[in-house]
């Protein structure tokens, strides 16, 4: 074993290193004898080693390799000896470096010679070596038993650490399967808790079906009818009981709804019970209802309709002309007093207001006829429908409900549908209120969408017969407008003045009508009617113009048309705009031509001489003027030419009807006035001998201001 260097030394400030006290004095020889300065060994005298040798038993030496097996052993030891002796020696492996050096150990001498312990060692030297070389020996024999018990050991070792591992797998196993175990048993616990969460259901919903077993069993063991009890119930009187409460439903003043649903709803289930086992009795009591409603309703409404009838306001009816024969100007033509009224078969106004009020309730007749105001037909025709709307709905509910059979439903209403349908036929068949029928047509429309919205079936059959009706009456009266206006003798319609005439303005408003209600409810079909009714109204306007006698009325009247025309087109909104352009580009091309008949009126000879002699620009003539032709012209325009003005601006604002429009007319005519006599001036300037009319010549100044006063007054 290699001897273990040992160094003494104190603790420094910082108690954890320890320094040797001699190491640095001068006389480190004759302090430690002749040990090497270098390094300090204790060996244990020879007397105590043989004492120790005495008391132990001596060991074989250890077998080759043992050493590194002990290795951990010395250095627990060397640990222990070290703390037993309190840190007082320090054994150091690299004690023997030759390069430690001792410079300074004087200083540090002299500046710890107080120190308790630093004048123990240096007092007692010699004893404190001989400790440390008995400490050391002991340390040695002790190291050498160690390693002789753990090579004795060693095989015991090795079989405890592969028993050690081998269990250590085992174990490792055993918590593989006890892993598994445990979800094993996790999914078993959720399984059990759910089979116990259905049985506490199953527990629960038997308890209540028995409950229920035990409340019903009586209640059905008294409501279960033996043969004999059905034969008497099918056979005995709950057919003439039926019977009779179905009769209750005649009583005058009875409300059908209310004794539908408070008193015969209740035998809902009677009426299943004979239709399941008794059918003869049932399609007795079938038949009996539907015969009994079928008179009721039919009644009601044959009543209804006839009080209706007294509210009615006549408009467009002829009683004396029927068919083709009739024409439509006479019924518009018996009177001026009657005008109003016959306008009103014409024009829109108000009564397109129904098609905003048709959900409101209809009228009621005792309550209307203390009021004397009268009502066109479409409002009539508006109640019928919607007090069939809303009974039919309430007795097509119950008959589904009660009876559980659609079809009955026809064979109720087969009555009132025929009383009506005969109303209509008796009433439209004279009558010729175009717009009348096109709201009717409109009306059923949004009744068709009123009945759509409630998901009920059982008018649509009804109310597409009564579209089917309609349409083609509606052409037949508009065919008839149409045959009016062509075969109407316009010398007898003739007005002596150049106003709107009323009979266009009947159609234009009629157009307009058409129009409107052809947005709101239209599909199409009244395209091509209003194209031939723009053409019929554009040919009785041409006709109407030709009994003027001068072709300047003949534009004035035109002119006029036209601006009412645009003005009442323009009320039907953006539908009637492209019809409304048509009318404009007459407008415009016939107020150019009166602008040019009311110049040559009054201009006569300027323009003539001008349009004749002169071009446009100055630069062409069809033959060279002299000072002899220009010369009377320009002298009557300087004395007549306010004159003039002045009576094209009265002859305007007299005859057009509508100022805004007389005043472009008269803006045109001036603007053409001052373009022609323009050309005037400047050929003067370029004739020979023409400087002699300067002074007869107007200012284009005069003439401008002049006008401008009458655009200001207009």
């Amino acid at each position: 074993m290699s001897e273990r260097p040992i160094f003494l030394g104190h603790r420094t400030s910082d108690k954890k290193h320890f320094r040797h006290p001699l190491a640095s004095s001068p006389s480190r020889t004759s302090l430690l004898h002749s040990r090497p300065p270098d390094r300090l060994q204790l060996v244990p005298s020879r007397d105590h080693q043989q004492q120790v040798g005495a008391d132990r038993p001596s060991s074989p030496s250890p077998p080759p390799g043992s050493h590194l097996a002990c290795s951990g052993m010395v250095v627990v030891h060397g640990q222990r000896a070290e703390d037993s002796f309190g840190g007082f020696f320090s054994f150091d492996e690299d004690a023997a470096s030759e390069d430690m050096s001792l410079d300074g150990l004087d200083e540090e001498l002299e500046e710890h010679k107080d120190y308790d312990v630093l004048i123990s060692i240096l007092a007692n030297g010699e004893k404190q070596r001989d400790i440390a070389t008995l400490v050391e020996g002991n340390l040695g024999h002790a190291e050498q038993d160690l390693i002789q018990d753990y090579v004795e050991d060693s095989d015991n070792l090795v079989l405890l650490h592969d028993q050690i591992h081998d269990c250590d797998i085992i174990l490792s196993q055993i918590g593989s399967l006890l892993t598994g175990f445990q979800v094993h048993i996790g999914s078993i616990n959720s399984e059990l808790r759910s089979l116990q969460e259905r049985s506490l259901d199953i527990s629960v919903r038997l308890k209540n079906r028995k409950l229920v077993e035990t409340k019903l069993a009586k209640f059905v063991e008294e409501i279960v009818a033996p043969p004999s009890l059905v034969t008497v119930i099918i056979d005995g009187e709950v057919s003439d009981y039926l019977t009779e409460l179905f009769f209750s439903m005649r009583k005058p003043g009875t409300n059908i709804q209310i004794l539908q649903q408070n008193m015969v709803q209740k035998y809902r289930y009677l009426i299943l019970f004979l239709r399941e086992h008794g059918s003869k009795v049932y399609t007795d009591v079938r038949a009996t209802y539907a015969d009994t409603m079928n008179k009721v309703l039919s009644a009601h409404f044959q009543v209804y309709i006839e009080a209706l009838e007294k509210l009615k306001l006549d408009i467009g009816v002829s009683s004396d002309l029927t068919g083709y024969d009739t024409n439509i100007i006479d019924l518009i033509s018996r009177g001026r007093e009657h005008l109003r009224n016959h306008r009103f078969m014409f024009s829109l106004g108000e009564r397109a207001s129904i098609l905003k009020e048709i959900d409101r309730p209809g009228l009621v007749p005792h309550i209307s006829e203390v009021n004397p105001v009268k009502y066109p037909y479409e409002v009539i025709f508006r109640s019928i429908q919607k007090l069939l709307m809303d009974t039919a709905s309430s007795e097509y509910l119950f008959i589904k409900a009660f009876f559980g059979e659609e079809s009955l439903f026809y064979q109720v209403f087969q009555g009132p549908f025929k009383v009506i349908n005969g109303h209509l036929d008796h009433t439209l068949r004279n009558y010729h209120d175009a717009v009348c029928l096109m709201l009717m047509i409109c009306i059923t429309r949004k009744h068709q969408l009123v009945m759509l919205n409630r998901r009920l079936p059982c008018l649509d059959a009804y109310l597409d017969k009564v579209l089917i009706y309609l349409w083609p009456r509606f052409k037949t009266v508009f065919d008839m407008y149409l045959q009016s206006l062509y075969r109407c003798d316009t010398k007898l319609l003739w007005v002596d003045g150049s106003h709107p005439h009323h009979i266009v303005r009947c159609y234009v408003e009629f157009t307009a009508s058409l129009i409107q209600l052809n947005a709101e409810c239209g599909d199409g079909q009244l395209d091509m009617n209003l194209e031939r009714l723009r053409l019929a109204v554009d040919n009785l306007l041409g006709r109407l113009a030709e009994n003027f006698a001068n072709p300047k009325t003949q534009h004035l009247f035109l002119l006029n048309n036209y601006d009412m025309t645009i003005s009442v087109l323009k009320e039907a909104g953006d539908e009637a705009n492209k019809l409304q352009s048509y009318f404009e580009e007459k407008l415009e091309s016939n107020m150019i031509s009166f602008a040019d008949e009311l110049l040559m009126e009054h201009f006569k000879d300027l323009i003539k001489f001008v349009r004749s002699r002169v071009s446009e620009d100055l630069i062409l003539y069809t033959e060279c003027p002299s000072i002899a032709d220009v010369e009377p012209i320009v002298k009557n325009f300087a004395v007549t030419w306010k004159t003039a003005l002045e009576l094209m601006h009265n002859e305007v604002v007299t005859s057009c009807s509508n100022l805004l429009a007389g005043m472009e007319i008269l803006k045109a005519a001036m603007v053409q006035l001052l373009n022609d006599y323009n050309r005037l001036s400047e050929c003067v300037k370029i004739i020979p001998g023409g400087s002699t009319l300067n002074r007869n010549l107007v200012s284009i100044t005069s003439i401008s201001y002049e006008m401008r006063k009458y655009s200001i007054t207009l």
